[in-house]
């Protein structure tokens, strides 16, 4: 069976409003950029350990490179290990991006008392799949009270007597050890996690991963030799950070007003992609895929193709430094 993320299911379609072409002279492609831009411009998908908070290993990023702020996309328990996407420098508001996107996680839950695996799989479709409510824990970030939370896919891979290794792909905000406590109190069994391991946030997931260690020798060769070739491997354009997300390419005569927190109109689009509603995070972008800003869209794909003027999305978080397009 292939477990996906809302996102990761949709085929966006590129619907072209106005054909154009990009001057070669003016911004840089993500691939383009130079080494020391994209240390203090990008992602790294870092594999936490167990121990470390996610600020911690965030931290310890930031210091490694020597660069001034680093940020982390969605906070992780110490015990708990696998994808943190760490965004750096210039590219550090990206999280916000991330924070709200699916994460997917694989780990052991212990029942208290054995029961049937069919009767386990049953109970989780019936009761903690689609729409769940869920208290945080006594132990959270957020405030105590019931909330809303949506379970893309909760399955069992292996059940080995009171043991069994799960997956689950979920809504941002979710708690999985309060999830497991509260599947084992349906069940009138029990039950607590073992262990528990993040396989994806958003559009990252563990074909990207590297380690601490990792980030620390590529960075040292690049220092020592002025070898770049494993670090810029370790280190991600922040377009990939918005890999997940709808997005929306400008003309060039657009963007510099952009980088200066202008709103986004109708005249300025050349292509979107389809499916866009009202209301969404939309990636506000280049011809050559750089990011410009994070927008929240004022009318859906189909009013964007049909009119001439008007409010196409209201920029929220811009990256671009004004002058590139000027």
């Amino acid at each position: 069976m292939e477990y996906l993320l809302p996102f990761e299911k949709m085929k966006r379609k590129i619907l072209v409003k106005k054909e154009a072409f990009t001057d070669d002279k003016l911004g840089c492609k993500p691939e383009d950029r130079k080494t020391e831009e994209i240390i203090n411009y990008g992602v790294v998908n870092i594999n936490k350990p167990q121990g470390p908070t996610s600020h911690q290993v965030s931290d310890y990023a930031k210091r490694i490179l020597g660069i001034k702020k680093s940020g982390h996309s969605g906070t992780l328990d110490p015990n708990v290990h696998g994808c943190l996407p760490v965004a750096l420098g210039r590219a550090t508001r990206i999280a916000y991006a991330l924070l709200n996107s699916g994460k997917e996680y694989i780990g052991i839950m212990h029942l208290h008392h054995d029961i049937d695996e069919n009767k386990l799989r049953e109970t989780i479709k019936s009761d903690f799949t689609g729409k769940i409510r869920q208290t945080p824990p006594l132990k959270s970030a957020v405030k105590r009270q019931e909330r809303t939370r949506e379970i893309y896919y909760f399955d069992i891979l292996e059940k080995d007597e009171k043991d069994a290794l799960f997956i689950v792909g979920c809504e941002a905000g979710t708690y999985i050890r309060k999830l497991i406590h509260d599947l084992g109190k349906k069940l009138n069994v029990g039950a607590h996690m073992l262990e528990l391991r993040r396989t994806k946030a958003g559009p990252f997931n563990e074909e990207t991963l590297f380690t601490l260690q990792d980030l620390t020798d590529a960075f040292y060769f690049y220092k020592r030799d002025n070898n770049d070739k494993f670090l810029r491997k370790i280190i991600q354009p922040v377009e990939n950070a918005v890999s997940h997300l709808p997005k929306i390419w400008v003309f060039d005569s657009t963007i510099d007003t952009l980088c200066h927190g202008a709103y986004l109109n109708i005249p300025g689009i050349s292509k979107l992609n389809d499916n866009i509603r009202k209301n969404d995070i939309v990636a506000i972008m280049s011809l050559k895929d750089e990011l410009i800003a994070l927008g929240i869209a004022n009318v859906s794909s189909e009013q964007v193709m049909n009119k001439q003027k008007g409010l196409a999305a209201k920029t929220d978080s811009v990256f671009m430094e004004p002058g590139a397009y000027k």
